[in-house]
């Protein structure tokens, strides 16, 4: 079980974040940043952030993964000192996280040119579902109006069935890794000294538009749509999920000429190599419904683990089909530690995603478990010179 140590400390150690944002997407940023070592004062309304609302079990285990590493302070934004108290948290920042709706900051009056003058060498990420400009700026950014609309949704599920969405935060999620690489990149411009500070534009709608990689391209060269074709591939084939005899899956990909012969061997049909529907991936794509029948046909004679053992044996590639059961029993990720315990003051220890990615010299580090609302209020403030007190309206 990993227990958390305040001492340990990481590449980011003296970069100071002040994270205002809510649910996902900044909180993977500032996560990432808190990880590697950043000091993360996440500022939250006296309710505290949406996220901890977000409950499995009783518990608020979204918060517990996405706030790690991070202190917290209370502060009611509406009210005067608490604004006063913001104002010195951003003037003593290297990087300030929002995911206001577009205005929202301006009208707080904390908008770009006024974070510029209160501290010159500011790197502020905006955060928003689809961006500062544009018709869309003032819509409401929630990541599955932009996974609906970025195409994602409209590729995704099968051509006579509805679009899906994902049903997880994948474009918070996305654009939150995003978020924290720009950091960096702002970070890393401001230490060679080509600028100051700077404002960073990031919308949820970008990052997962271009997960779509080059179909804006194929649209205008071809004129076509390319249609939903559930596990199945518009690019090469056969790459497909398949059933076995055991009601397990497995995942097949044949993406190279030499691999996808390899699994016409495998599968009793050396005939397909020679066959003109088969011999090249643009053939086998235009007649992907033939080739997934005798794939899949070969898949429902085998159980998943002697599927698996007879492609890997002939350098096929595929994978079983894993739910997050079948993850946690899993020895790969037992042992490269992708999920580690971590010790938790309510059920002595809970499973969270490790620290990513892996850096060999100066690796990040658990360092506090997710706060309480406010927990580290007094002391931030003091680091301010401020008090409670002050927040009341009290001498």
């Amino acid at each position: 079980m990993i227990r958390f140590d305040a001492t340990r400390r990481g590449p980011l150690q003296g970069i100071r974040v002040v994270d205002v944002s809510r649910l996902v997407a900044g909180n993977m940023t500032s996560l990432q940043l808190a990880d590697f070592g950043a000091e993360v004062i996440k500022v939250e309304p006296p309710q505290g952030d949406p996220l901890r609302d977000w409950r499995d079990g009783g518990q608020s285990l979204h918060w517990k993964t996405y706030g790690r590493n991070k202190r917290s302070i209370a502060l009611n934004l509406r009210d005067a000192p608490a604004m006063e108290a913001l104002r010195r948290l951003i003037a003593g920042a290297d990087v300030f996280i929002e995911n206001y709706r577009p205005g929202t900051l301006e009208e707080m009056g904390l908008g770009p040119e006024v974070l510029a003058k209160l501290n010159p060498r500011l790197v502020t990420l905006r955060i928003s579902g689809f961006g500062q400009t544009g018709p869309y700026a003032k819509l409401p950014g929630f990541g599955t109006l932009v996974e609906a609309m970025s195409g994602y949704a409209a590729r995704t599920g099968f051509a006579d069935r509805e679009p899906l969405l994902p049903p997880l935060a994948l474009a918070d999620m996305i654009a939150g890794i995003t978020g924290a690489n720009a950091v960096m990149m702002a970070l890393y411009a401001r230490e060679r000294g080509e600028v100051q500070g700077q404002v960073i534009d990031l919308s949820l709608l970008e990052p997962i538009f271009a997960v779509l990689g080059p179909e804006a391209a194929i649209y205008k060269t071809t004129g076509k749509i390319k249609e939903r074709s559930g596990s199945a591939s518009n690019t090469v084939s056969p790459r497909n999920v398949y059933r076995c005899n055991d009601g397990r899956f497995v995942a097949l990909s044949g993406s190279t000429q030499t691999v996808a012969l390899r699994i016409f061997e495998v599968i009793g049909k050396p005939e397909m190599k020679a066959d003109p529907r088969f011999a090249t991936n643009v053939e086998r794509v235009k007649h992907r419904d033939l080739v997934d029948t005798a794939v899949a046909q070969w898949f429902l004679t085998r159980s998943r683990d002697e599927a698996l053992a007879e492609m890997r044996a002939a350098g096929a590639t595929v994978g079983p089909v894993y739910d997050i059961a079948d993850i946690a029993a899993d020895r790969h990720f037992a042992e490269r530690e992708i999920i580690v315990e971590v010790e938790d003051a309510k059920n002595g220890s809970l499973p969270q995603h490790n620290i990513f990615p892996r850096l060999a010299a100066t690796p990040g580090a658990f360092r506090y478990p997710a706060p309480e609302i406010g927990e580290q209020t007094v002391e931030i403030l003091a680091e301010i010179g401020m008090t409670p007190a002050d927040l009341e309206g009290k001498a």
